[in-house]
């Protein structure tokens, strides 16, 4: 068993398009294919952030995006408030050959950009959920807000009308949706505190329940959540973006989902490779995709 970390680096010149880690335990990583990307959007915006991997039911792997390069110098401001509606997505059978990035509009017409998307299967309705943030000002309201949107899919290629998924009384921006012991958990970014939120319900659909987690709720200036389980400590694993200290990624190790019981790891205890690595997300791979994904684009020593 070994693990697959997709993620972009930053803002320079090629640091937003898709880059490649593995590790063989899920907490030390290398990275692949020396300095480059391992994909680039020639498409849109030209660029690739908060890249997300998930393997389908069908054993085929699909990365969607973020459709934005601010190292083009739009500015963060116009990327929120006019941004593309669309989603990158690249698809592959074998982790090595990718089809080309091709756009999906997805975002509602009133939205800014479709930031972090994500996407998670529905056993129930043998579907996807994707899912992500727009800034979006509804009728009566002084100002535009962060929500979660979401929409169905069966292929990432096409979608059901969207809706808003998400909604608290902050700004909501960055979800991630795991599924373990019969229920699902969310962990989302308070884009106005700047922390982590669980919450967690039977149905995809919910209704949730906030699950309080004092280990997140003290940890402050993060982003990115991404959880992904360690079968070989048989424990779950949430890595976060220290984005307020640029200082990467932090991996917290969940302990018990349903008391909200996570420990930050020390430094000793992991290593996420050379490069500083930005939102992305991580799955769980076979040493035989391990192999081939070293063989294809090279450990960067």
């Amino acid at each position: 068993m070994a693990y697959l970390f997709v993620h972009f680096t930053g803002e320079s010149e090629n640091a937003e398009q898709v880059y490649f880690a593995v590790s063989r335990d899920g907490l030390h990583f290398t990275d692949l294919n020396g300095t480059q990307p391992v994909m680039v959007s020639d498409i849109g915006e030209k660029g690739v952030r908060d890249p997300f991997i998930i393997r389908t039911e069908e054993n085929e792997f699909v990365i969607i995006g973020t459709d934005l390069r601010i190292a083009s110098g739009k500015g963060w401001g116009p990327a929120q408030f006019e941004g593309s509606r669309s989603l990158v997505v690249f698809k592959s059978k074998d982790l090595v050959n990718w089809s080309k990035a091709k756009l999906v509009e997805v975002g509602i017409p009133t939205a800014g950009c479709v930031w972090a998307p994500e996407a998670v299967y529905s056993k129930e309705r043998d579907e996807y959920l994707v899912f992500w943030a727009s800034m979006v000002r509804e009728p009566g309201e002084e100002g535009a807000k962060q929500r979660i949107y979401a929409s169905w899919t069966k292929d990432f290629e096409n979608y059901s009308e969207p809706f808003k998924y998400i909604e608290h009384d902050n700004h909501v921006i960055d979800t991630d949706i795991i599924y373990a012991d019969g229920r699902y958990y969310r962990f989302s970014k308070d884009e106005t505190t700047k922390v982590i939120k669980m919450d967690h319900a039977a149905k995809l659909e919910g209704p949730y329940t906030d699950l309080p987690c004092p280990t997140l709720d003290n940890l402050y200036g993060v982003e990115g959540p991404e959880a992904y389980y360690i079968s070989e400590m048989g424990k779950w694993c949430l890595i976060v973006d220290r984005f307020a200290t640029n200082g990467g990624y932090l991996p917290v190790i969940c302990e018990d989902l349903e008391k909200g019981d996570l420990r930050i790891l020390e430094d000793s205890e992991f290593d996420m490779g050379l490069r500083k690595k930005r939102h992305g997300g991580v799955i769980t791979i076979t040493d035989e995709e391990y192999d081939r994904l070293v063989k294809a684009y090279g450990i960067e020593k």
